[in-house]
């Protein structure tokens, strides 16, 4: 019996990392498992897959600055912003996010998007296993189009087109802050009717962003 369950659970270990290796090549682009669940439940969904390069640089550069900022540093994890939220959990404080992009990535395409110790600890391997399989810039792209940003909203070019009606690649830099700083709740956050935090959120990601060359080398390779 322990046999048998000790066998499926490599082969379950096993899925997402065929998955990744499928995945790699540009011309694969996957769904998230929230885009199955609305297909599964029939809401549907709205997903216009844009390489990498034909979403604004200003999106790109937002959306680092916003949700990971050592993106390019690294290697899947970002263990300083990890051990940092280990401690205030120890501390008995509140707690507050430390998923990387690549993270975000895997969790979108492989695991359930309810905040649990069980999925953070499936994130942690699966994201080192997809820094290695998966250039960043591959792993950019794969995140900037299965990125939920609204109800059954997926992707920069569906999202551009929805909130902006205008397509990824003309987005403006405000615009393109607006989407990054709504990235952590899409659905209580809208990019396309900011509020006035939403919006001085989105002037402070701008700024970021606008000093971004330095932190963004790798997707030059």
């Amino acid at each position: 019996m322990l046999h048998r369950a000790i066998k499926i659970a490599v082969i379950l270990a096993c899925i997402p990392v065929v998955l990744m290796l499928l995945y790699r090549p540009s011309f694969i682009h996957p769904p998230s498992t929230l885009m199955l669940a609305d297909l599964a439940t029939l809401q549907g969904y709205d997903r216009q897959w844009v390489p990498l390069d034909k979403i604004s640089p200003y999106l790109i550069r937002s959306v680092m600055m916003s949700e990971d900022g050592q993106f390019c540093a690294h290697n899947g994890v970002d263990w300083v912003q990890m051990r940092s939220v280990i401690d205030d959990a120890m501390d008995g404080e509140e707690t507050r996010g430390a998923s990387t992009i690549t993270m975000q990535t895997v969790k979108n395409l492989f695991l359930w998007n309810s905040r649990s110790f069980i999925r953070k600890g499936l994130e942690i391997p699966m994201a080192l296993t997809a820094n290695v399989l998966w250039s960043k810039r591959r792993t950019l792209e794969l995140y900037l189009n299965v990125a939920e940003w609204g109800p059954g909203i997926y992707g920069a070019q569906a999202a551009a087109l929805y909130h902006f009606k205008v397509p990824a690649s003309k987005l403006s830099a405000r615009q393109a802050a607006l989407l990054a700083v709504s990235l952590p709740n899409p659905i209580a956050r809208n990019a396309g009717k900011p509020g006035p935090g939403l919006r001085r959120l989105a002037a402070m990601v701008e700024r970021r962003a606008r000093n971004a060359g330095p932190y963004i080398t790798c997707l030059d390779q």
